[in-house]
């Protein structure tokens, strides 16, 4: 029986199976962006509805599906029919008998029943079982690729969102600056050249904010692309919650077992090695006896010949025993492929799992590097914060000079710089691990 993968719940597929097999379309629909926010569970749903390859994929799925009917096909009878209405007219040219002219209707049927083949139709049809697993896995593989793609274009653009609001704090908290020294120079507490750096730290606050707004018009350009949205379609990315990953105890050993298990890649290829071994089966019974039940009908005569002088009926049954004696030695030359392609196959299996698994390995030790960046981050901003404010409220009373209070409000927008940036690495690391290990969802 075979086991068809619903891989991850979404609510827009190109391909369902029915209870027999059969692949039927599931029509994709564009009902625009509800409040102009796209969420990121509506971005993979237009990217799977609009990516070749996942049509493509689903397209190899439909065929492999069709080839298991055909294996399938083997193990029922065949039964043909040919009715012929033939009209025969006899003459004898220079003797006194006269023309004749007969007309009737002749039938043919014929039965026929593979009984046993030494297991070439078992083979036939496991193999064609574990292509189709083979093309399902393929897809699965497909649809974690273009979701791994869909996600980090996602992403890409919430963290330049998030820079962006971090670079507007800091062009407003600027301006703070700038108004409080100008205010004290009003007053005749502080001088000149104080308003001009504040002025000068101002306007290069509103470039960084422009160029983070240039950034992320950028990135919501190469997310559309990524999707399939129309073009000239409205619309924006929610702001990220800044948040700490919540604990997670899972080793590298339980990361690359269920990789093992569950990686479609993986799966693919392990079921390729099986396809292939049933076709070594399916190569060696071609070599063998076959047995076949034979039945045939005749109804006012034979195929190929006129009409009977008399009506009649023939009807004949036995059973067929097909023994290949010499083929130029084809057979062995044909299992001796299929066996060298199971070594192939196999070969592949174990380049995949290398692959795999060493890119989990890499994920693993980035995403906890990652984690830990992430923790310190938040201190450093906490820390800014707290030392920016102390130096403004300083400033404001006299106690230091707006050398202190700049150098401050630049060390808090390094940090909060730095606090985007960690969490983007943190984020694109738990990606690569989700990605690598074959379980990446729209929901992480």
């Amino acid at each position: 029986m075979l086991a068809v993968t619903v891989l991850l719940g979404f609510c827009c597929l190109i391909s369902t199976f029915s209870v027999n097999g059969a692949p039927s379309d599931v029509p994709c629909r564009f009902d625009g962006i509800p409040n102009g926010s796209l969420s990121l569970a509506r971005a993979v749903d237009l990217a799977l509805c609009s990516n070749a390859d996942i049509q493509s994929a689903a397209a190899t799925v439909r065929v492999r599906a069709a080839q298991l009917g055909e294996a399938h096909a083997e193990y029922w009878p065949t039964l043909t029919a040919t009715a012929t209405e033939l009209r025969e007219n006899t003459r004898y040219p220079g003797a006194p008998i006269p023309s004749s002219t007969d007309t009737a209707v002749t039938a043919y049927g014929a039965l026929s029943w593979r009984l046993f083949d030494f297991g070439g139709r078992h083979a036939d049809s496991r193999s064609a079982s574990m292509l189709l697993e083979v093309a399902l896995g393929t897809q699965d593989a497909t649809i974690q690729k273009v979701l791994g793609a869909v996600v980090e274009a996602y992403f890409d653009a919430v963290t330049a969102k998030a820079l962006m609001n971090s670079k507007a704090e800091d062009e407003a908290l600027a301006r703070e600056t700038l108004a409080s020294a100008e205010r004290r120079l009003r007053q005749g507490d502080g001088a000149q050249s104080d308003a001009l750096q504040a002025k000068t730290a101002s306007v290069r606050a509103t470039l960084d904010s422009n160029r983070a707004q240039g950034s992320y018009e950028t990135s919501l350009a190469v997310l559309a692309y990524s999707v399939g949205l129309r073009t000239g379609t409205p619309y924006t990315v929610p702001d990220e919650a800044d948040r700490s990953p919540g604990a997670d105890d899972k080793s590298l050993q339980a990361w690359l077992d269920d990789a093992r298990q569950r990686h479609p890649a993986i799966a693919a290829a392990r079921a390729d090695v099986e396809a292939a071994e049933a076709q070594v089966v399916s190569a060696r019974s071609s070599g063998r006896p076959t047995v076949d039940f034979q039945a045939n009908y005749y109804a006012n005569g034979f195929p190929e010949q006129g009409i009977a002088t008399t009506r009649q009926r023939s009807t004949t049954v036995g059973i067929a025993i097909t023994i290949p004696l010499f083929d130029g030695f084809l057979s062995r030359y044909k299992v001796h492929e299929a066996e060298a392609t199971v070594k192939v196959k196999e070969a592949a299996l174990i380049d995949v799992e290398r692959v795999t698994l060493t890119d989990i390995v890499k994920a693993y030790s980035d995403a906890t590097t990652a984690v830990a960046n992430l923790r310190e981050s938040q201190s450093l901003l906490e820390a800014a914060k707290a030392s920016q404010a102390s130096s403004k409220r300083r400033y404001e009373s006299g106690a230091t000079d707006i050398l202190e209070l700049l150098n401050t409000q630049t060390a808090l927008a390094d940090a909060r710089q730095e606090r985007v940036r960690c969490l983007a690495d943190w984020r694109s690391a738990r990606l690569r691990l989700l990605a690598t290990s074959g379980i990446l969802s729209k929901d992480i």
